[in-house]
């Protein structure tokens, strides 16, 4: 089996349009479907964060009324206490070695908007497992980590692929709102990819070579899937 890095971000706050401060992290629904399902088909999932700080989980993620279903909401919160010891202690992202790793996972929550997106040991990684080949599985707003990766030219390395993330619309309607300090769609289409949106709140992935994207949360399963297929070869 394959020892996959999974890049989560440590930011706790982001800060919003207004200059409010934002209380953030990463999406406990992602985070915990997509390691839970590597993990069950035999693969090594190693947690990275910037400076190896612990990642916090947006306090959202945990809560019924958002999550719309108490009984998810627990089996989301007992995951995280089950694995309580690996995201108390992350690997650095500027101690990874892209060699050790089949491929990257980047699970969202706001969070990536706010350190994730600006990263430059990700843009090391990213841009040496784009380089490889290795698979790379970004999803909801963890697409924002592929804002950081650059080419030796400085042009964005996704630049021309196809992919999908947490859409405007959805931004708009169940996100931030018109407070967001900017949209994650619509800043990867300005620094040239080609963003695939399909209807809000339903479970989407694209696949373009070694990239593959999930839209939001309710397309972690089949992201999860997805990759697996590919680590199957």
């Amino acid at each position: 089996m394959s020892k996959i890095l999974m890049v989560v971000t440590a930011a706790d706050s982001l800060t919003l349009a207004d200059g409010t401060a934002h209380p953030t992290g990463f999406w406990a629904e992602e985070l915990v479907v997509a390691h839970r399902e590597l993990t069950r088909a035999g693969h090594d999932v190693a947690i990275a964060t910037p400076g190896g700080r612990v990642p916090p989980v947006d306090p959202g993620s945990l809560n019924p009324e958002v999550v719309g279903d108490a009984d998810r909401t627990e089996e989301y919160r007992a995951y995280l206490a089950a694995i309580r010891s690996e995201l108390d202690h992350p690997i650095a992202l500027e101690d990874v070695s892209v060699a050790e790793y089949a491929a990257v996972v980047l699970p969202g929550g706001h969070g990536p908007m706010a350190d994730l997106a600006f990263d430059e040991d990700l843009d090391r990684i990213l841009a040496t497992a784009d380089a490889a080949s290795l698979p790379i599985a970004p999803f909801c707003h963890g697409p924002a980590g592929l804002l950081s990766a650059t080419d030796t030219d400085g042009r964005f390395v996704f630049a021309g692929r196809t992919l999908t993330a947490f859409t405007d619309e959805e931004e708009r309607t169940g996100g931030l709102g018109a407070n967001t300090p900017w949209f994650v769609a619509a800043t990867l289409r300005e620094r040239g990819a080609a963003v695939q949106d399909a209807d809000a709140w339903t479970s989407h992935v694209v696949r373009d070579r070694n990239l593959i994207s999930g839209q939001n949360p309710q397309s972690s399963h089949a992201l999860a899937q997805a990759l697996l297929e590919v680590l199957a070869g």
